[in-house]
């Protein structure tokens, strides 16, 4: 049996988490167009083996069966994203009826098997059409996303409650607009200080379009949140790794919840930052959306756009196989320095292991993923000492119910805990799900609201 499960309040909320570039496949299929990653995706040599999210999981074919697999799990939320080139090919104006149904079919049958959904406005797939007008570099882009907002939520607001305006503002910014690692794959810093700061006026602008028109709704963002160290005790990257830390964790939270930019970027970013913007950041959210997965150790990188880039981690400490430091404690610390820095209920809308094992199912129909399990069981202890040390923690969503399409990972690198044949789109899923839905339905054993049913693989070890 799983630990922990006394360890969490009554209506703690356990979820799972997709996004739609990942998942959803379709790409040319209903009206869709084309987005940023459907470009890069094209560029010779950017993601590997040259996969591309045209067919992915085929979600949008298969969603009934992944809320199936959902319900059995016993999650109690699904965060997912909707496509922005989906429900508005062109960026903005005409809307198209077949994506916008797409969603709809996909929230009812959430609803139907008590699965609440949990909408991100934005997951990193940019309409090309709104790229081609400059995309978030325009400062026209907050008005862009607003409009598309307004459509979202007159549409799903009467179904839709919980909504995240945006997944992990650093990672796309970052990798899109400095590094060049990421849709559209530009490295030029005042593209990117532009970037920040049109994507946090267009949070802001988000905010208030569901404030505005969605009843009830309780909105937040969702943040990647991981320890910044240096490489090495040196000056020069104990500065590097202070500078990352503002780059990757706080310029965003911090300009949106506390109303500043932190001091580096505040310097850099000012030519960029007219009368009032400050105000229309800052805006109300009733939670704060937490994405975790190991530390980041930063090094000085003379030449590189911002001087600085990702250092080793230090010898000894373990690593996955696709290179990230494995170190669970540093959850615990995340967790505590967000609840210290911004005093806001925290949802975990992210976390999970990745790897390039093949994890196919063997002879029995068992695909065992064990390192993933010790990774999901020791974070969830370290979020359960946190809890008890103070962490306004509400839920947990892990990263991810399908293996999927992993940005420039391609297909070759797996974070589901449900494992995807992505010749058939055979669905198995691994010890790592029945590992959780054990969790669960232990969990909610031990709680008197109502809750989902635990589910079909509950109690099995």
């Amino acid at each position: 049996m799983p630990p922990l499960t006394s360890d969490f309040p009554n209506g703690f909320l356990w979820g799972t988490s997709t996004s739609a570039f990942q998942v959803e496949g379709a790409a040319a299929e209903d009206g869709r167009a084309p987005s940023i990653w459907d470009s890069f995706c094209r560029l010779k040599g950017r993601v590997d083996n040259g996969d591309t999210g045209d067919v992915a999981c085929d979600h949008y074919h298969r969603y009934a069966e992944d809320v199936a697999l959902m319900r059995d799990i016993g999650v109690g939320a699904y965060r997912f994203s909707i496509s922005w080139p989906r429900v508005l090919p062109r960026g903005r104006g005409v809307l198209n009826e077949a994506g916008l149904d797409f969603y709809d079919r996909l929230i009812d049958r959430l609803l139907e098997a008590g699965i609440e959904p949990w909408a991100c406005l934005y997951h990193w797939d940019l309409p090309q059409a709104l790229q081609d007008r400059g995309g978030w570099a325009n400062r026209d882009s907050a008005g862009w996303y607003a409009d598309y907002a307004v459509l979202c939520a007159r549409r799903f607001g009467d179904r839709v409650t919980r909504w995240a305006t945006f997944n992990e503002f650093s990672v796309f910014t970052l990798f899109g607009y400095a590094l060049g690692w990421g849709a559209p794959s530009v490295s030029d810093r005042g593209e990117h200080l532009k970037v920040i700061h049109h994507t946090n006026l267009a949070h802001g602008a988000g905010v208030d379009v569901l404030r505005d028109l969605v009843p009830g709704a309780s909105i937040g963002a969702v943040h990647s949140f991981q320890p910044c160290r240096p490489a090495d005790p040196s000056p020069e990257n104990v500065e590097a790794a202070a500078l990352f830390d503002e780059l990757w964790n706080l310029c965003f939270p911090d300009a949106q919840i506390l109303g500043r930019y932190p001091p580096r970027i505040a310097r850099a970013i000012e030519p960029y930052v007219q009368a009032g913007d400050m105000a229309r950041i800052c805006r109300p959210v009733d939670w704060f959306g937490m994405n975790h997965y190991a530390p980041l150790f930063a090094q000085a990188e003379p030449g590189a756009v911002w001087g600085c880039g990702f250092g080793a981690p230090p010898e000894g400490m373990p690593r996955t196989d696709i290179g990230w430091p494995l170190q669970p404690s540093a959850f615990h610390e995340a967790l505590m320095q967000a609840t210290a820095r911004y005093r806001l209920p925290i949802y975990v809308t992210e976390n999970g292991y990745g790897t390039k094992a093949p994890e196919a199912p063997d002879a029995q129909g068992i695909v065992m993923d064990r390192e993933r399990l010790n990774y999901l069981q020791a974070c969830i202890g370290e979020m359960a000492r946190a809890l008890k040390d103070g962490a306004d923690v509400r839920g947990y969503f892990v990263w991810s119910l399908l293996d999927n399409f992993e940005w420039g990972g391609g297909y070759g690198t797996r974070f589901g805990i449900v494992h995807v044949d992505f010749e058939t789109q055979t669905r198995t899923p691994k010890e790592s799900a029945k590992w959780y839905a054990a969790l669960i339905g232990g969990a909610l054993a031990g709680q008197t609201a109502a809750a989902p049913g635990t589910g079909r693989f509950a109690g099995r070890s």
